[in-house]
């Protein structure tokens, strides 16, 4: 992987937020790449209980200060970084005032999910895209972890498909069993509308559940890899049919070699 450009954007990763599978991987992938002489950015959201001062958080100032247009509102874009300590990975949150001050990620204490989840989604992914942009760096590969980040394949597809940095950029989509009950808010399609995407494509998230986001990430996807050992049959069923080349699930144990493999040999 030595000299290859992977930008890896999660809803999660370590040391930052709790481990998961997701978090884990988003950490561990990297850092691997990263020992093979690969260049890498991570991405995630700036959630309000991230500790800014123990993980020495500070604001990138020539990055913040755009507008990024959410369900015809401004809502401004602030980039913040942090370095992984004794890894040399730097990792860039995507923050906003309204949809990442408050103390959780995606639920209340009551483990009801955030009314505007189906926005933040939408501003991280446009968020992280617009980021890159502005540091002007083309990936190689776009590795994307976790529901929060599901709209990134679409929107790189579809509203910047003109957008010339990304042109040779391959999207994997990692899938995890990590989901979340009940739905977003119901006129998320509407909003995902509103940036003139076609309605045909969003079709799924009339419904905005879990298996409806993963299925439109794995739709705009070039490639797939199992991140958990068991996934809903829906979804293993969708990554069948969709017939793009696959990664089975392989533990932190044991992912390096057939990760490493998988980058090379079937996405790029």
């Amino acid at each position: 992987m030595k000299d290859k450009r992977i930008l890896y954007v999660s809803s999660e990763v370590v040391p930052y937020l709790p481990e998961t599978e997701i978090s884990s991987m988003s950490f561990e992938a990297p850092r691997m790449v990263n020992k093979q002489g690969g260049q890498i950015r991570i991405f995630m959201p700036r959630f309000g209980n991230i500790n800014e001062r123990r993980h020495q958080l500070h604001e990138v100032i020539r990055l913040s200060g755009i507008n990024l247009v959410i369900n015809d509102l401004d809502m401004p874009l602030i980039i913040k970084v942090a370095s992984i300590p004794k890894e040399r990975i730097q990792v860039y949150f995507i923050d906003n005032e309204e949809y990442f001050k408050r103390k959780a990620t995606l639920t209340d204490e009551d483990g009801n999910l955030f009314p505007d989840n189906d926005e933040r989604a939408i501003f991280f992914a446009k968020g992280v895209i617009e980021t890159v942009k502005k540091l002007n760096w083309a990936p190689d590969i776009i590795h994307v972890n976790g529901w929060l980040a599901s709209l990134l394949p679409l929107y790189l597809k579809e509203y910047y498909k003109t957008e010339p940095l990304f042109t040779e950029s391959k999207i994997v989509t990692s899938v995890y069993n990590q989901s979340f009950e009940g739905t977003l808010d119901k006129n998320m399609v509407k909003k995902i509308e509103f940036d003139g995407l076609d309605s045909e494509l969003i079709k799924p998230l009339a419904t905005p559940d879990y298996i409806s986001l993963m299925k439109i990430a794995i739709d705009h996807s070039d490639a797939i890899i199992k991140g958990s050992e068991e996934l809903p049959k829906a979804l293993n069923d969708h990554i069948d049919a969709a017939s793009k080349p696959t990664l089975d699930f392989h533990s932190l144990e044991e992912f390096a070699e057939p990760y490493t493999e998988f980058y090379e040999n079937s996405v790029l």
